[in-house]
């Protein structure tokens, strides 16, 4: 659930062609953790990383919770909205139907999931990334019972598929000494062991009919207001934003790897690692004035973990980086959308039912 994986949700946005009978729909495949999860955790009644309470949602629709780790929209929904894109609903809406999947497509993320099954088990339910593919194939099968096996393979294969996870294994699993991995592994190995099996997943997700698929990397994750409250300066911790770095730089390779070695696929990895440090370090550049503690906060009580009724909002969140302890705020969600749709040439596609934006971040009563 971090503010790094932030860039990568907006994976999500760059979605693929699926074809129902003569027309073709865009839509996407989204696995990610709760940078991306827009509402799965929600109906995971025993997940201790939760965004059901007020003040998350407060910028967003009718301003009540809906399952997003923000006061608004998370990266993705601001790319997909610019592109006239529908947003994809979670796995576990009650309202997902196959025909929703046809024309919407479909988000797993979940808040507190890993690229890894042990990472974030003391959140007790969310789903991993292994978690999230076998729901996939349970998608997949719907699908095929609906419109049957050849047109349920174009559908696949015309599709764009987001993974935007990996802060969480770090953050909530590597970094904390009540895991095996603290000690098991070090710096090194651990990422290797991180790569070793996002490689074997995203062999599967291509054995799954992804051909278009983009994976995104951290942000500087030691620069998160809880990171900063956990140091003794209340500086950025170098060593995770190193893991960042060394975990961008091998996934890139793996990702390069694996595009060359399939010629019907093409993958790509996203890294705005810079673009989400220079916010941090320069805020005043992108507008913001507070870029190193949470706008939802318990008063001197920190780090509290999630933003509750009881918490003090700031004066004014679109002058917030942070949302909460982990996560971006409305505002700083736009200008990472704003630079990576100028960044990737993200073009706006013809797309009637699209999804309408979600009103802009209005300053708190408070």
């Amino acid at each position: 659930m971090k503010f790094i994986l932030v860039i990568t949700i907006i994976a999500v946005t760059i979605i693929g062609i699926a074809i129902d009978g003569c027309q073709s729909k865009m839509v996407q495949f989204i696995f990610g953790d709760s940078l991306s999860d827009v509402g799965n955790n929600r109906y995971l009644s025993k997940s201790l990383a939760q965004a059901s309470l007020p003040w998350y949602g407060i910028d967003f629709g009718n301003g009540l919770p809906n399952g997003r780790f923000s006061n608004g929209r998370t990266v993705s929904d601001i790319i997909g909205d610019n592109m006239g894109l529908p947003r994809p609903p979670a796995f576990l809406d009650p309202t997902l139907t196959e025909d929703v999947i046809l024309e919407n497509g479909v988000n797993y993320a979940s808040g507190g999931g890993g690229i890894l099954n042990e990472t974030g088990g003391y959140f007790i339910q969310r789903f991993s990334l292994y978690k999230q593919i076998k729901l996939f194939q349970g998608t997949q099968e719907l699908v095929r019972s609906k419109i049957g096996k050849e047109e349920a393979e174009k559908f696949f294969q015309g599709a764009r598929y987001v993974v935007a996870l990996g802060s969480n294994d770090f953050i909530n699993n590597y970094l904390m000494p009540v895991y095996s991995d603290s000690w098991t592994y070090n710096d090194q190995s651990f990422v290797e062991y991180l790569m070793e099996t996002l490689q074997e997943q995203l062999k599967l997700l291509h054995s799954l009919g992804a051909r278009q698929l983009m994976v995104f990397g951290l942000g500087p994750m030691g620069c998160i207001p809880l990171q900063r409250v956990l140091s003794t300066s209340g500086d950025c911790q170098e060593r995770t934003n190193k893991l960042a770095l060394s975990f961008n730089k091998a996934a890139s390779k793996l990702v390069e790897d694996l595009s060359s070695q399939r010629p019907n696929a093409s993958y790509k990895f996203g890294d705005a690692y810079d673009v989400v440090n220079d916010m941090i370090n320069n805020p005043s550049k992108y507008g913001f004035q507070n870029s190193d503690s949470p706008c939802c906060s318990f008063g001197n009580i920190r780090p509290a973990l999630t933003c509750i009724p009881a918490s003090t909002l700031c004066k004014d969140r679109s002058k917030y980086v942070f949302w909460d302890e982990y996560h971006p705020t409305d505002s700083a969600n736009e200008i990472i959308a704003n630079e990576l749709i100028k960044k990737f040439g993200f073009k706006r596609v013809d797309q009637t039912n699209a999804s309408s934006p979600a009103p802009a971040v209005a300053p708190s009563s408070d």
